[in-house]
């Protein structure tokens, strides 16, 4: 069913410069140059058709739409890269589109403001569902170097099982990452980042 609306949607949006759709718990860019536009610059979102993208240089032929996570839509979306608008075409402010994000997924301002804290310090954030954590962080970019940190965005009042925290420190051991986890201070606002060194 998704998968049809993305067709259909595609095949009439493509040439809609900076506009982005809101499609359940995805934001969409049917624009396949902005997509691509998108991609070179900051390895922002996944193309629709295409499982993986080997190097920039693949972009430039790449015709698929561009599928952003929420967190990603709102980060392009405040530096005035993409308007977000709904299937209709009713244009979503920022602040709509946060209320929206936080029924979607848990803990998204805290999510946000880790990615948007690594995106600051010039780092590649991409998901780190595959391997156990939130957050890949890369220096470059996947295709171009493997990522250094696996980074697990937490709270101040999340009770941490020791346990695993151990299975995370082998993982990213077995992997060649470091494991960090990430917590927002909700006075300041300032994120603080605990790293975990493996012994053995």
């Amino acid at each position: 069913m998704v998968k049809n609306i993305l067709v259909i949607l595609s095949k009439s949006c493509i040439g809609m410069e900076h506009k982005a759709y809101l499609i359940g718990r995805k934001v969409v860019v049917f624009d396949y140059e902005l997509g691509r536009q998108l991609y070179k610059e900051g390895f922002y979102g996944k193309f629709t058709y295409v499982p993986k993208v080997k190097d920039l240089a693949q972009c430039d032929e790449i015709e698929s739409p561009l599928e952003l996570s929420l967190v990603e839509a709102l980060y392009l979306m405040k530096r005035g890269r993409i308007k977000i608008v709904t299937r209709e075409g009713k244009e979503i402010s920022i602040n709509e589109f946060i209320e929206l994000a936080r029924k979607y997924i848990d803990l998204f301002d805290e999510l946000y403001s880790v990615y948007e804290d690594l995106r600051s310090r010039g780092y590649i954030v991409k998901s780190g569902m595959k391997f156990g954590a939130t957050y890949a962080v890369y220096k470059y970019g996947p295709g171009i170097d493997h990522a250094p940190f696996l980074v697990q965005v937490s709270t101040k009042n999340t009770k941490m099982d020791p346990i695993e925290i151990v299975r995370a420190g082998r993982l990213s051991h077995s992997v060649r990452k470091k494991f960090v986890i990430a917590v927002r201070d909700v006075t300041s606002g300032k994120i603080k980042y605990y790293a975990f060194k493996w012994f053995g």
